[in-house]
């Protein structure tokens, strides 16, 4: 199975005609994604060629969803445009938002994760590569080439530690469920808990990847509830483990206060609650063969 996205998801894309939209549509239309729908303000009315595929653009999600019974949105709008994009979205009918904008003011979203939350829509990000199910649909940016179908859920706060993790395991012949990027800004929609909870209830998912980074304290609340409540093993990574103290660096969320949000404090709340973690990215694929028992 799947978590998220799979074979009956019915995309609309918010920004279609701009170069990231139009470049990353071809790409999700060339991976199989059902895309149904464009959104570009004032080009209601006109198509977007993709493939052998063409595609309606409307002026709001509102129509989108009318005409086209889009059950999912994904955001490649401007910073300034984009709390107001998620908010349509999540107002239009869809049930799961992919915001990948970054830089996306902290106040903005402050707005608009009560306004997603309040009509139970699922939001994944800002400032995310977005989630692909190999072999079902990409929705974002992750690369498709990287992926093969398998056993191994991923999530992760870093799109580039995605990457990597990803391809390290399809590189040993391990495939994924599903693999999730949910982003490192200080306010996102879906967290560690929601992804381990969806893998924990997958019935496909035998193991999963989690990759967290310096500051904040999502990643020891992640691990309470792994200990508490996952019966597949978790293999862990901490990004940052090198950085220089009292050095900012990386994502707007990863601030440390205290020792709460060391590398060294979540790599060991990782080992107390049962999760291996790997030192290198590298050493993700050995530990997550181990856990197979491959």
């Amino acid at each position: 199975m799947s978590i998220f996205i799979d074979t009956s998801t019915r995309l609309a894309v918010q920004g279609i005609t701009g170069r990231d939209g139009s470049f990353h549509t071809q790409q999700m239309v060339e991976y199989g994604t059902n895309v149904v729908a464009g959104v570009t303000p004032g080009k209601g009315g006109q198509t977007f060629e993709a493939g052998d595929r063409s595609i309606p653009i409307f002026n709001t999600m509102d129509e989108a969803v009318e005409a086209t019974r889009a059950n999912a949105s994904v955001v490649y709008v401007p910073p300034a445009f984009a709390s107001g994009a998620i908010m349509e979205a999540a107002d239009s009918g869809v049930d799961f938002v992919v915001a990948i904008t970054e830089g996306i003011p902290v106040l903005d979203m402050t707005r608009a994760y009560a306004f997603v939350r309040d009509r139970g829509v699922r939001l994944l990000g800002p400032n995310c590569p977005g989630l692909i199910s190999p072999g079902k649909g990409k929705v974002g940016i992750i690369p498709a080439q990287i992926t093969a179908e398998g056993p191994v859920g991923v999530v992760s706060r870093s799109g580039t530690l995605t990457y990597e993790a990803v391809h390290q395991l399809t590189e040993a012949g391990i495939g994924q469920t599903t693999c999730v990027g949910i982003g490192g800004d200080p306010i996102i929609g879906t967290n560690f808990i929601d992804c381990l909870e969806a893998f924990a209830g997958d019935p496909d998912t035998r193991a999963v990847v989690m990759i967290g980074e310096i500051g904040g304290t999502d990643e020891q609340e992640a691990a309470a509830w792994v200990k508490a409540n996952m019966e597949i093993p978790v293999v862990g990574f901490i990004a940052g483990q090198t950085a220089p103290p009292g050095r900012t660096m990386g994502h707007a969320g990863a601030i440390i206060s205290g020792s709460s949000g060391t590398a060294e404090e979540k790599i060991r709340v990782f080992e107390e609650n049962g999760i291996a973690v790997a030192r290198r990215p590298v050493d993700i694929r050995d530990l997550i063969k181990e856990a197979l028992g491959l």
